[in-house]
């Protein structure tokens, strides 16, 4: 099987490429800046010798565009929608262009996508979307990839939310917050963390390649979201914390301006379910907070 994932060097890229080429698949990453023999050049908008290897690719994953971990500016507002529109549609020319396509596309998009809601869980079939800036994006970003159908290329866009890891991500953020005596709630706490294992992301996207009944958008998240406040006692406990001091909304606000952030990555409650993978027999290695925390 030859995989091709543009956008691939960041931390679920990376993650994915370990997890085929361990069962002998053939990955080939596309980067901004090539440093492996299996990786090669593209700009994330214009057509190239990149184009080359997708014809003929079994499945294509598109995980490119600029990270949302930056201050608003319209500047930046404008590249984080631009990344993921140009780079959606250069690869959707790709297809055009290829005499054998993809049998499968996945392309990224977020769980951002539905409305903040604390106490109402968000699947793929009842959950509401939103209008504001982020999920605005997601619509605009999944509008374009499901644009164009094609005879024997199947469409999964992936909602996903925080990916826990060792290697990237956010965990290795909220470890050092939590170590430091930091690890209070954010806001008031009651935001809804929906996540996953990066183990059970590779295994999702391996499962959504060999189930071909699968389409359309997926939410790739365990099926136990959690508060924040939890969240964060969780990981107190874990590192082995007595205590952790709290950031209230204005502290946030205040600090996000520091470290060009927004505040709304942490205070945004995200509460969805990912009804369509478990209805289509996806088993979770970790479905709890706790296991996977054991297991980081």
């Amino acid at each position: 099987m030859k995989i091709v994932i543009a956008g691939g060097s960041g931390f679920l890229g990376r993650a994915l490429q370990e997890y085929f080429a361990a069962s002998s698949k053939k990955v080939i990453l596309l980067n901004r800046s090539p440093r492996a023999a299996n990786e090669v050049t593209w700009d994330g908008k214009n057509q190239g010798d990149w184009s080359d290897v997708i014809d003929g690719a079994d499945v294509l994953i598109n995980l490119a565009g600029k990270s949302v971990d930056c201050r608003y500016t319209e500047a930046n507002k404008a590249a984080i929608l631009s990344s993921r529109i140009d780079s959606t549609k250069a690869l959707q020319q790709a297809v055009n262009r290829a005499r054998h396509k993809p049998a499968l596309w996945i392309n990224a998009s977020s769980a951002t996508i539905y409305i903040h809601a604390e106490t109402r869980q968000m699947n793929e079939y009842t959950g509401t979307i939103g209008d504001d800036f982020s999920m605005n994006v997601c619509k605009a970003w999944e509008a374009e990839f499901f644009k164009e159908n094609q005879a024997g290329t199947r469409k999964v866009a992936i909602r996903t939310s925080i990916v826990l890891g060792n290697k990237g991500g956010a965990y290795p953020k909220l470890k050092g917050l939590t170590k430091a005596y930091l690890g209070g709630c954010q806001g008031n706490g009651r935001q809804m963390m929906s996540w996953i294992h990066i183990s059970d992301f590779c295994r999702a996207i391996e499962h959504i390649i060999k189930d071909q009944e699968i389409d359309g958008p997926v939410n790739v998240t365990a099926p136990e979201p959690l508060s924040n406040k939890e969240f964060m006692r969780l990981m107190r406990q874990k590192h082995e914390r007595p205590f952790g001091l709290s950031q209230n909304r204005l502290l946030l606000e205040l600090g996000a301006i520091f470290l060009k952030t927004e505040a709304e990555l942490l205070l945004k409650s995200r509460n969805v379910f990912p009804e369509k993978l478990l209805l289509q027999g996806f088993h979770f290695n970790y479905p709890g907070i706790v296991q996977a925390l054991q297991a980081l």
